[in-house]
This record gives structure tokens, sequence and C-alpha cells, in this order.
């Protein structure tokens, strides 16, 4: 039968209003939805967004205080600047391209300046409430899904100036979400760190930084294993912090106008370059660049008049200089460095020298490695990666974004996931179910070595960590990072267990970053099937089938999931498509790798578990596992 032909007419021309189209494309606006497991997803968007403007209204000098509170999925925030000009309450949150961000004066060097933001919670939101309070007045509108429900009269208030937004996340749009606090607490430091004197109380808890960057990096450093104190320099819209430890890797941490940069871009790829070259002219020698950098724990933070990132969600600054027509980012950088990096090395020799040991360490240890590298990278091609232990996906998370439709394929990168599973009826189950655009599965042999303790070099004498390290392409850092989610699947039993311990040790020992920045996950999948001839329920837990078998009585049929490769592959389709159930594996903010490690898959202890649980988030029945491995 031949095709009907698609008809092309006026009719087949839609005009979208701004809140039909926010909610048609909500990833354009806040990138990937997610149920809250991922520190980048839509929920934890729509917060920053209310709270970007809080901040700007601080950066003007108008308010030191922000009140943040989440109860039963309800977020409301009350800051103490100005307040939305009464006659304009509606407006700033209804009507796009409208605020005061687009009159430079007013907002100079602002995290947003397309108007979009709080238009965008708004469409996105059951419920979305605004209050201004103004010189002794107070203007109140409600919506609903972005539509206006009702719009206050002005009245009279004894309020303190300020604005308070209260929202509801739709359900039909972020669906079984979730707050994870240490999330929001974690975004929350980031905006005291950046903004020292600013405090901010969260669900009665105070956060505020009094020396920036400073405090960030001695939250963020192991400080037993720091080679010198914090370099802590401040200027003119930049300041830097920064230290050598003795972890692997690079640990930068990077801002513009407030906003943290989890990607990067033009600000982080100045520093990493100018920091090399002043380390290498005030030693006169010509060190290879990842020496210089390998271990350093650093974060910059700049300021640029109508900055320009690569998306909506702005984890990438894209901005080439620092103001228009202005000197370029990367001098910027390089100028503030060469003269205040190199006059702190010139005033303190013993960091200096500090510096100097490290780098020779990293060279030293470079060089051993060099030999067994070129042999590692040999057997991995050998190996054939990519057909025996790979199953790879079209989009990668670092991969080379097209011309047309770069923003909708940076949204797709985001969700680019390599599985890592162990036994071939696993990995088989996986591999069919997957979405081959954007998933990946990674097979293990066996259980992998436990590597507590070992050095680098066991990465490439052991077949399965190189070629691990090899498909996530991290053996040179994070910057080539192939997927943006790694989610170890396993069996929910004492030996999947096992293999999560030792899969973990190996990231945290060796690439400590890819915890650090939330790439990390543990994929949970049902442990029984409840079902009868008219329905199927997928419990997760005990609890969960109780209620299942009082759902559907008569007896119905219970299957208890004992390996991955016990589920049909049509079935593991669901568990791993839009409604995954993933938890992030988690580091507080205070955690100390290697008491961690030692902890993990050291001596037993009595506080190993409790310090595990506390420390590490895997699954809700991590304390159960854990006792049935002592």
């Amino acid at each position: 039968m031949a095709e009907q032909e698609v008809i092309y007419n006026e009719d087949s021309i839609k005009s979208l209003d701004w809140r039909e189209h926010i909610r048609l494309r909500p990833g354009m606006y806040i990138g990937k939805l997610g149920d809250g497991s991922s520190m980048d997803d839509g929920i934890y968007v729509l917060l920053k967004e209310v709270l970007d403007n809080c901040i700007d209204e601080y950066m003007m000098g108008h308010g030191k205080r922000i009140e943040i509170k989440l109860d039963n999925g309800v977020a409301s925030i009350r800051d103490y600047g100005r307040g939305i000009p009464l006659g304009k309450v509606v407006d700033v949150v209804s009507k796009i391209n409208t605020g005061a961000k687009y009159d430079s004066k007013a907002f100079q060097k602002s995290v947003g300046l397309n108007g979009v933001g709080t238009k965008a919670v708004n469409a996105l939101s059951n419920k979305f409430l605004v209050s201004s309070f103004r010189e002794g007045k107070m203007k109140t509108a409600e919506f609903e899904r972005g539509v206006l429900l009702k719009e206050h009269k002005e009245v009279a208030t004894t309020e303190p100036n300020g604005t308070f937004v209260s929202f509801t996340p739709d359900d039909t749009i972020f669906k079984h979400y979730k707050y994870i606090f240490e999330y929001v607490e974690n975004q929350i430091w980031n905006y005291c760190f950046l903004n020292a004197g600013l405090q901010i109380n969260f669900n009665g808890r105070n956060f505020i930084s009094k020396n920036g960057l400073l405090d960030l990096l001695q939250r963020k450093a192991n400080p037993e294993s720091m080679r010198y104190p914090i370099i802590h320099l401040k200027g003119n819209d930049i300041e830097v912090a920064i230290t050598h430890t003795g972890d692997y890797g690079e640990d930068l941490y990077s801002f513009v106008n407030g906003q943290h940069t989890t990607q990067g871009g033009t600000h982080q790829g100045a520093f990493r370059e100018a920091f090399v070259k002043v380390v290498r002219d005030f030693f006169k020698k010509d060190y290879d660049a990842a020496d210089v950098r390998q271990s350093i724990c650093a974060a910059i933070a700049v300021r640029v008049q109508e900055p320009v990132f690569e998306s909506q969600t702005k984890t990438k600054l894209g901005s080439q200089s620092v103001s228009e027509g202005g000197q370029s980012m990367k001098a910027f950088v390089l100028d503030f460095l060469a003269k205040e990096l190199d006059n702190y090395l010139h005033k303190n020799q013993s960091t200096a020298d500090a510096i100097k040991k490290r780098i020779e360490q990293s060279e030293r240890e470079r060089k051993e490695l060099s030999g067994i590298r070129k042999l590692a990278n040999e057997r991995a091609k050998k190996a054939n990666l990519h057909n025996k232990k790979l199953r790879d996906c079209r989009i990668h998370y670092n991969g080379e974004a097209p011309a047309k439709n770069k923003e909708e394929y940076v949204l797709k990168q985001n969700e680019s996931t390599v599985f890592i599973t162990e036994g071939d009826s696993a990995s088989g189950s996986i591999t069919k179910s997957r979405n081959v655009e954007s998933q990946a599965v990674f097979s293990l042999r066996g259980k992998p070595l436990n590597c507590y303790g070992l050095t680098k070099k066991i990465v490439y004498e052991n077949e399965e960590f190189n070629l691990l390290q090899h498909a996530l392409n991290i053996e040179e850092g994070l910057e080539g990072l192939r997927y943006n989610n790694i989610v170890i699947a396993t069996d929910a039993d004492v030996d999947g267990m096992h293999i999560r311990l030792l899969i973990m040790t190996f990231f945290l020992q060796f690439f400590p970053d890819l915890v650090r920045n939330g790439h990390v996950y543990i994929l949970e999948t049902p442990l029984f099937r409840v079902r009868n001839k008219q329905k199927t329920i997928y419990c997760y837990s005990d609890e969960e089938r109780q209620r299942a078998i009082h759902e559907l009585g008569n007896k119905p049929e219970i299957t208890r999931f004992k390996g991955l490769g016990e589920i049909s592959p049509e079935e593991f389709g669901k568990f791993i498509g839009e409604d995954m159930r993933k938890v992030p594996v988690m580091l507080s903010q205070d955690t100390q790798i290697q008491k961690l490690l030692e902890y993990f898959m050291g001596k037993n202890t009595p506080d190993r578990q409790v310090f595990i649980i506390n420390n590490l988030v895997v699954e809700k029945d991590l304390e159960e596992e854990l006792l049935a491995l002592k």
C-alpha cells in the first residue's frame, strides 16, 4: 500500500505561547528532567533559577540573607533584596524576555540574562506563587502550570523588602521526583563560597562562608594529603584557590558570576594553561603540563559582563572575553596569575619548594609508567575492546556536537550512560534492551581485583582495569569522559554487593573525580515480580512485595529475581528507560577518601559499617548487605 502523503499547508504551521513551548520542550530550558537522583536534574535547576535572582540582588548590594525551605516537594525561597517592582510582579514571572537584567546598569554581572528562568519554573510547576514586598506594600500572584489563577491587589505590609517564591514541580513532568538534601546543601555551599558574608538558611540550618574559595578548598581537599597551605588570591572580578594533594587526577571547581560551571569552559581552560605557564616560568623549567597539574585541587571564580553559555543550564562557559570588546579570557586569567601567583611563590619559598617536589614526584611516576602504559594500550587494541567488552552507544558525553541542533544534542549528551555489569547473561539482557543511542554496556569478567593501597601501575597491568579506563576514556582526566552516567549494575545479593565495592574502590582510589562530580550510580532493579492474569507489579523491597500481594489478592504468582540474568530483555527495558531507578554514589563534604577506602577494603573495624553508611549512599538496603559481607 502506498504511503499516505503528508499534507503541508497553512494548518501545518503552529504558534505556541511561552508556557506551551516550555512545557513541550522543557529540556531546552532546564536540561534533563530526571527524578532528583542526579545533581543536574531539573528540580534542582528550578531551585537554582529562583536562587540566582536572590544572589543577583546580593551581588548588587541588597539583602544579606536568603531563606530556603523544602517540605514534601514544595520549595519556598525568601530574599531580602529590593523586591520586584509591584506593577511588574506578574510580567516578570510570566512574560518571556522580561526582566531587569537587560539593563546592564541594574545588573552588571548577572548570572542570567535571557529573561527565562522564573518563567520556566512557573510553567513547569503545579503551583507557583510569587510575592513582592517593597516600601511597605505587598503584591502577590498565583499560577498553575504557568496560567495566572489570581492576581491579588496591592496591600500594606510590615514585611521588609524582598521577594518570596513558592513552587511545587509538576509531577506529570518530573515523575517520582525526590529532593536529595545533600545536593541542595552542596548547591547552597557553592553560593556561600562565592559570596563571602551571605547567609543562607536551609530548613533551619545556617550556611555562611567568611573566606570564599579558601573555605571551599578546605572542605574539598584532603587535609592529611595536602602538600602545602592553600594559596588564596583575589583580584578585580577574579578569585582563585590552589593546592596539591596526594590524590590522583585534577580536582577543579570553576564558577562564573556565581554559577557553578560543572563542565568547565573558557575560564577553566584558561586557568589550566595559565597555571602551567606561571609554574614553568617561575622554576625556569619546561615541565610537562600533566605533571604540573597532577593532583591539583583548585577553584577559580570570575565575573564577566553578559556571559555566553553553551546551553540554557549554564554548565559550560563559552565567552571568549571578559566583556564586549574587552580583554580575552585567556589573557585576563594569565595576567592575574602571572602577577599574583608569581609574587606569592617568591614570598613563600616553602610552598614553592613543595610544588616543585610534587611536580617532580608526578614526573617520576609518569616516566615509570610510560613503558607499561604503552604495552597496556597495545593490549587494549588487541583485546578489541569495542567488540568484546564494550557495547557502545552513538552519543557520548564529551563528543563533538554538530553545528545544527547543538543544544538538543548537548541534552542527549547528558543522558549518555554506561552500565558496568558482570557476566554474559546480565550484560546480554541489558544489551538487548538498552537505548543504543545513549546507553552502552561494559561487561566485567568475574570479580575485579581489590586495588586498595595499590599504585596506579596496577591500572595498566590489570586487563580489566585497563580496558575499563579505556572504555570511559579517563586516562588523561575527565575532559574526555565518554559517559555522563556510570551505572554499576550487579546482582542484588552478597556477591553483587562485593563487586560494587570493588568497582567503587577502583574509582575512589584512582579516579575520585568521577564520584566527586556525581557521575557514579548504582542501578536498582526489582527484587520481586508479583502478578496475576490482569496485572504485573515489580517490587524493589519486601515491603513493596507485601503491598502488591495485598493489592492483587487470590494468591498471585511471585518471582524472586536472584540475578540480573534472570530478568528477560523485554522486562529489563522497563527498568532502564525513563523511569530507571538509580541511586547516586555520594561523598559528604568532609569525607577523606583514603580513610573511606581503609574502612571499605582494609581491616574490619567496629566503625567500618557505620562510617560507610554515613558517608557513601549506595542503596536503602546497604546496611543489611554490609552485615552479610562481614
